[in-house]
């Protein structure tokens, strides 16, 4: 009998555990079915895969898409457009919105407003406050949340926890793994006077490397205190580097492209604030050490730190202009661009971005191209080479830190379970979206 599936895709390269191989792909409603040569089978859609690669869905654990209360710089939906567009199958946003997600009636709200109105999977963070503390056990594991996540040092919103025994409070409730934006809060205080008018070159000097490493070993020594499981986010030093590969018992490590990508203070004198993002981007041998870190396997995934202002916004003098950039759309290409140049293999981008955030959040179902899981694919041409503008951005704030930059390596297809959102450049679905599933959180 005739095998029958709702789609294939043919005659692609398929990138899963056991390497790569021209594969079709069987799916029913929405999850991979077969894998293998499929020429016998029908589908009511053949998607020709031919020259291309089909990865697992690229997962972005770090995106703020501004929703709600600063949706003139971005929103759910135009997030998760810009997500999609560049490959992305799965968006982790954060919590540092107007107001904050730190109760249950705003997540709540939030995966409400996201569901199939975002183009891809969500999972929203809850933010750690000491107002909180006392819910987030019951927060942590609500649908659709990713787990809590801290500011040690403030950033844009007004999320902050500074000192140890909130911080050790937080830590002594929760059960999942936490993440944290790890600046030291004191010494960033201590440091304003570096602070140059209209030069955001020294933003880097302000933030500096010790404020990274002092907040770095204070959660790793409140971590081992409690037993309990941190993330590093957007890693950034030398330092940290090194530190954490003596701490991976208790914490997994986040690089963002912009780090691996851009040096000071170059990238100041050229891109001005546009550059500017908290931790910031330093000089070379920091990005070079990241690069080391992923080499040595220390840094466990990526995550793009999506976080849009507006172009008026960031044209502001600094220090008064707002630190962050748009980054969900590029993360793929960018890196793509990094494996073309030899920088790191396939395989090590695929465990970076797919299975790497399956692992840290266990993810149920997603970050692997394996029968019964979502049909989840990034599906990219690994010798097309294009251009990054500006206006191919789909994000609300209209532009990229790499407009103008040639890139070898694209994304062509996103699908998510089972349905093309987005082939050669073209929406194809309505959005659908759906919480992510955590096997942390799932209820009988």
């Amino acid at each position: 009998m005739t095998q029958r599936f709702d789609v294939i895709l043919k005659s692609g390269t398929v990138v899963n555990q056991d390497g790569e191989g021209i594969r079709d792909i069987g799916i029913n409603d929405g999850r991979i079915a077969e894998i293998g040569n499929l020429g016998d089978a029908s589908a009511a859609e053949v998607v020709d895969c031919k020259g291309l690669h089909v990865l697992p869905g690229v997962i972005d654990t770090q995106v703020h898409f501004r929703e709600p209360g600063l949706t003139h710089k971005e929103d759910l939906e135009t997030g998760s457009r810009s997500a999609v567009m560049g490959g992305v199958t799965a968006v982790f946003e954060m919590p540092n919105t107007n107001p904050l997600t730190v109760t249950e009636e705003a997540f709540t709200a939030k995966v409400a407003a996201g569901r199939h109105r975002m183009h891809c999977d969500f999972a929203f963070f809850i933010g750690g406050t000491r107002e909180n503390v006392d819910q987030l056990p019951v927060l942590e594991r609500a649908e659709g949340c990713a787990g809590v996540k801290v500011f040690v040092g403030s950033s844009t919103g007004s999320l902050l926890v500074e000192d140890d025994d909130s911080l050790r409070r937080i830590f002594q409730v929760i059960r999942r793994r936490a993440a944290f934006h790890a600046e030291d809060e004191y010494r960033l205080n201590a440091r304003k006077g570096e602070r140059i008018e209209n030069d955001p070159r020294s933003h880097p000097v302000w933030r500096d490397e010790a404020a990274a490493l002092l907040a770095t070993e204070r959660l790793v020594k409140l971590a081992h205190e409690t037993g309990k499981r941190i993330h590093v986010l957007h890693i950034t030093t030398k330092q940290e580097i090194a530190f954490l590969r003596d701490h991976k018992d208790v914490a997994s490590v986040e690089a963002t492209p912009h780090h691996l990508t851009m040096a000071a203070p170059e990238c100041y004198e050229r891109l001005g604030s546009l550059a500017q993002m908290n931790p910031p981007v330093r000089s070379a041998e920091h990005r070079d050490a990241i690069w080391r870190g992923i080499e040595q396997g220390i840094v466990d995934i990526l995550g793009s730190d999506h976080a849009p202002h507006t172009l008026e916004e960031k044209a502001k003098a600094y220090p008064g202009s707002p630190s962050g950039m748009t980054g969900v759309q590029t993360l793929v290409p960018v890196m793509l661009d990094h494996v073309n140049a030899g920088r790191l293999s396939l395989q090590r981008f695929v465990d970076l971005t797919s299975a790497g955030p399956a692992r840290l959040y266990n993810i149920a179902c997603k970050g692997r191209i394996a029968a019964g899981y979502d049909a989840d694919f990034t599906i990219v041409d690994l010798k097309r080479s294009e251009t990054i503008t500006n206006k191919w951005v789909a994000s609300r704030a209209g532009w990229t830190p790499y407009d103008g930059l040639r890139v070898t390596g694209w994304p062509v297809g996103t699908v998510v379970r089972g349905k093309r959102v987005m082939w050669q450049g073209e929406l194809m679905t309505a959005s659908r979206g759906e919480p992510v599933r955590f096997l942390e959180t799932l209820k009988a």
